[in-house]
């Protein structure tokens, strides 16, 4: 059992009413981790720490805080091993997942620190004689960041990560399902140099959640919030900040659809499905979750996918290497199977299921889904995908928009010029040409529209959606005025 304290002004303390949470793991049923259920009089201590700190922080050179974050890159990948173990007890994380999410952290990191030098502005030609006019961006404050259980490392990193590279400080506020992961990250960055209150790590119990993000948004100090998870949580997420007035990020749910073009190579897709379904049991929100294929290579692509999809391991992350390991919870599990029993009745046809033992969870292939199924609409977040079939090219658009979401997409097809001009009709904020659904890099615009959120994480996008961008003229010569 891992036991976590708060992290406040650079202190490791307990709640103030001394008060704890358990999260259990989801394979044996165990305490796997025992944290600090931080109180409303915590977030205020956080977010004071994090004012308090802004000053210093914000004036601090672009290249003493790049040094900083590149040597919080260096120290989250020496501690891999301890992601990997944190990660696994918390959520049931297979080795190979958790070892990427401290990958692509670190590069996220690296990233942010080439954009300490990127918070730029630009001259503007002014019709007023001798007024040198010109923009800035300059930090904002206390940075609030929201971040989930499912790719713990990468999107806790991705939520404090370019808002301190822009200048500002932040309170993270640990998922309630991970919490001894994203404390980890707050004591990597503390390490690395980030001190006096920089960075603050919350966790809380789930009774505590809405009081807790309450009081959090409602601080003046906090200037921004960005938050990733669900679309229903996301939903009331706005409406809190809208309340107070407080600009904030949204990436939420998503639906992808993966068209595949009759001259697509089948191979190929084959292989994307396969990882843009199933990598970490199809919890991201980037999943692919709609196959829809053209009626004349259906049955091909079919019979190819589940020769794939058959032969990935899967079984218990702890006792060995798996592509299938365990889902969060059992919820999960119930959920995709209420989802594959109401295709099944209305006359879809199930590929290929296994039997669930616990949490640990195998592929779903369901074939002939269509639109009416709950399985086209709802977001599964489990090992299951679906398989549509169309006529036209004109069906296959329709299809892939025919959803509240619009995340992430892919489109395969040899003749390249008309998959993107398909791709650039597809209602989503990122669109992959013969790669998978799920794709991310750090220095790119990731973000969805429609019930999928808006605002971008990632590079100069990113900088943007964490700085002011402010108005500043210099007159220059007498200037002349009507009285």
């Amino acid at each position: 059992m891992t036991e976590v304290q708060l992290l406040i002004a650079d202190r490791d303390t307990e709640a103030s009413n001394g008060a704890t949470f358990d999260r259990a793991n989801p394979l044996s049923g165990s305490v796997a981790t025992r944290a600090a259920a931080a109180t409303v009089d915590d977030a205020r201590a956080a977010v004071a720490a994090a004012a308090a700190a802004f000053p210093a922080w914000s004036a601090l050179g672009p290249n003493d805080r790049r040094k900083k974050l590149l040597r919080s890159a260096d120290l989250l990948e020496a501690r891999t091993p301890d992601f990997i173990a944190v990660m696994t007890d918390e959520i049931g994380a297979t080795a190979g997942w958790a070892g990427f999410n401290c990958y692509l952290a670190a590069q996220m990191l690296r990233e942010a620190a080439s954009m300490t030098t990127q918070v730029s502005g630009e001259t503007i030609p002014s019709d007023v004689p001798g007024s040198l006019a010109f923009s800035i961006r300059q930090p904002v404050g206390v940075v609030l960041g929201i971040a989930p259980w499912n790719a713990p490392v990468i999107l806790g990193v991705r939520a404090v990560a370019v808002p301190l590279a822009c200048g500002n400080t932040v309170v993270l506020k640990a998922s309630e399902i991970c919490p001894a992961t994203h404390r980890l990250i707050g004591t990597v960055l503390r390490e690395a140099g980030l001190e006096h209150g920089v960075i603050n790590v919350l966790t809380h119990d789930p009774a505590s959640s809405s009081a807790i993000v309450e009081v959090l948004i409602a601080d003046p100090a906090v200037r921004r919030v960005n938050f990733t998870g669900s679309t229903r949580v996301g939903k009331m997420l706005a409406v809190t900040a809208a309340r107070y007035l407080k600009p904030i990020l949204l990436e939420l749910g998503g639906k992808a659809p993966m068209i595949i073009l009759d001259d697509a190579d089948l191979d190929a897709a084959v292989n994307a499905a396969a990882f843009g379904a199933f990598l970490n049991q199809g919890q991201i929100c980037m999943s692919t979750e709609r196959i829809i294929v053209d009626e004349k290579i259906a049955d091909a692509f079919a019979h190819k996918f589940v020769d794939k999809v058959k032969n990935l391991p899967c079984g218990d992350p702890r006792k060995g290497e798996v592509v299938l390991g365990a889902v969060v919870g059992l919820p999960t599990v119930d959920r995709v199977h209420t989802l594959v029993q109401d295709a099944v009745s209305r006359g879809a046809r199930v590929l290929i299921k296994g039997e669930a033992q616990g949490t640990v969870m195998p592929a779903i292939i369901v074939d002939h889904v269509t639109p009416d199924m709950q399985i086209f609409r709802d977001e599964s977040f489990g090992p299951s995908v679906s398989i549509t079939r169309f006529k036209t090219v004109e069906e296959a658009i329709r299809l892939a928009n025919d959803t509240e979401y619009g995340l992430a997409a892919a489109v395969f097809g040899r003749d390249v010029a008309r998959a993107f001009e398909v791709a650039k009709r597809i209602d989503s904020g990122m669109c992959h040409i013969n790669a998978p659904t799920v794709h991310d890099e750090a220095q790119m615009p990731f973000g969805g529209v429609k019930a999928s959120g808006y605002g971008r994480f990632g590079g100069k996008a990113a900088v943007e959606q964490f700085t002011e961008l402010r108005w500043i003229t210099i007159q220059t010569t007498p200037r002349h005025y009507l009285f």
